[in-house]
């Protein structure tokens, strides 16, 4: 059995005790209980009081969604969001802003003392970085495939902070209404760094939270790309994201089918089916798929 990598990642914004009440019923895979950008700075502690308070009430073994914190950028409060809330023990952090890799080896560092101060089993806590929200963040995105960062889960982007972070008016292409081209640009490359380092990658948000359709349409794209999950900004997207990261029944049909071929055949490096040769990476893919069925289905 793979690890379940979360395929919805809904946020909730750390200082509103209605959303915060109403998170238990979240169809979701993870939820990102957050302390940044939804936080007014004079509510920032009251929203590490609120966050702990929720994480506090939800042992790490009986909690329906993950539960990841996101943090405000290192150097600027972070360590004190870290203070306020692990001895919740949240499953996860979310760390914006990223400049390199060197922030999650940091963090991880941190993340070692807290865990021995309360008690929360050695390298459980999870880091997920939000790693094109600055230039220089996007410009250093090979750096992790280059150095072992043991509690890496992932890594997913950002467009608005990196649009204001080059100055940029709009991180759209007009003619078309798609990403412009640094955005794409930047969204490859995380996929590619994150591939390259054996970690997840979480597309980013999907802006029209009314726009159903189009928000499968996108998703369904993305998983096709090698996408594992997305952002989820409002409830009513939390759904269609699940699905559109979930292997299709068709799709789990002919993963079996591609399995049971080599089984049939034992030592073959390929064979036919449906008319069609097959070889290793069919093989492997179709285990893939078949092994995020089982999890999904696991995690009921």
């Amino acid at each position: 059995m793979i690890e379940m990598i979360p395929r919805s990642w809904l946020f909730i914004p750390g200082d509103s005790e209605k959303k915060l009440g109403k998170a238990d019923g979240s169809s979701a895979d993870a939820l990102i209980l957050d302390l940044e950008d939804s936080v007014a700075p004079q509510a920032k502690a009251d929203a590490r009081e609120k966050v702990l308070a929720h994480l506090s009430a939800r042992p790490r073994d009986g909690r329906k969604s993950l539960l990841y914190v996101r943090i405000n950028p290192l150097g600027e409060g972070a360590l004190e969001d870290l203070s306020g809330v692990m001895p919740g023990a949240p499953d996860g952090i979310m760390i914006p802003k990223t400049a390199c890799a060197d922030d999650v080896r940091v963090l991880s560092l941190w993340l070692d003392a807290f865990e021995a101060a309360h008690a929360i089993p050695a390298g459980s806590t999870r880091i997920l970085p939000v790693a094109t929200e600055t230039a220089a963040g996007t410009l250093k995105l090979t750096e992790f495939a280059d150095r072992p960062l043991p509690r890496l889960i992932g890594l997913t982007w950002g467009a608005e902070d990196l649009s204001a972070a080059i100055g940029a008016s709009t991180n759209l292409d007009p003619a078309t209404g798609e990403w412009a081209l640094v955005y794409k640009l930047a969204r490859v490359q995380v996929l590619l760094a994150a591939r390259a380092a054996g970690v997840a990658a979480i597309d980013t948000l999907y802006v029209d939270f009314r726009d159903e359709a189009g928000l499968r349409q996108s998703s369904s794209r993305a998983a096709d790309e090698g996408f594992a999950g997305r952002i989820a900004i409002h409830p009513a997207q939390v759904d269609p994201i699940n699905d559109s990261f979930a292997p299709s029944p068709e799709a789990v049909e002919h993963a079996r089918q591609v399995i049971a071929a080599f089984d049939a055949s034992p030592g073959t490096g390929a064979v036919g089916l449906n008319g069609k040769m097959i070889d290793i990476p069919h093989l492997k893919q179709a285990r893939n798929v078949l092994a995020l069925h089982e999890a999904i289905a696991a995690r009921g």
